[in-house]
């Protein structure tokens, strides 16, 4: 089906949807499903699968109360590693990220210290107990 056909099953408009389209919230097209009009003007076609994933998008949209433009920087920052490195640091430094948990090198590290004070622990009462035993 055509933008237009699309556009009022979704309760949207043709122009709301090219501006998603202009932002990357419609899945890409296949050059199977763009047809060209008699005067070579491309038309995309649009399935039911496109459809699903439009009223997914226009659902989240609604249920998190965001703009087209906010969801489409969603899908930027889980695409894209370093822009998603850079908003989570962006949200440590404000604090609405907890910080990084202590790598797994630290951890062992620390588990090393806590292994070597419980053993020296135990070495000093066994040589307390053996300095008691021999006073005996």
């Amino acid at each position: 089906m055509r933008i237009t056909e699309a556009a009022t099953l979704l309760g949207s408009t043709p122009r709301m949807m090219r501006y998603r389209e202009s932002l990357g919230l419609l899945p890409a097209v296949r050059a199977a499903r763009r047809r060209t009009t008699p005067a070579g003007q491309p038309h995309r076609q649009f399935s039911e699968a496109d459809l699903a994933a439009m009223a997914l998008g226009l659902s989240i949209e609604q249920r998190y109360d965001i703009s087209p433009v906010a969801l489409a920087f969603g899908l930027r920052v889980l695409a894209e590693p370093q822009v998603r490195a850079e908003v989570a640091e962006f949200g440590r430094r404000i604090g609405r990220i907890q910080p990084l948990p202590t790598r797994a090198l630290d951890f062992e590290q620390q588990r090393a210290i806590r292994l070597l004070q419980v053993d020296q622990q135990r070495s000093s009462r066994r040589n307390a107990a053996a300095r008691s035993s021999s006073r005996s």
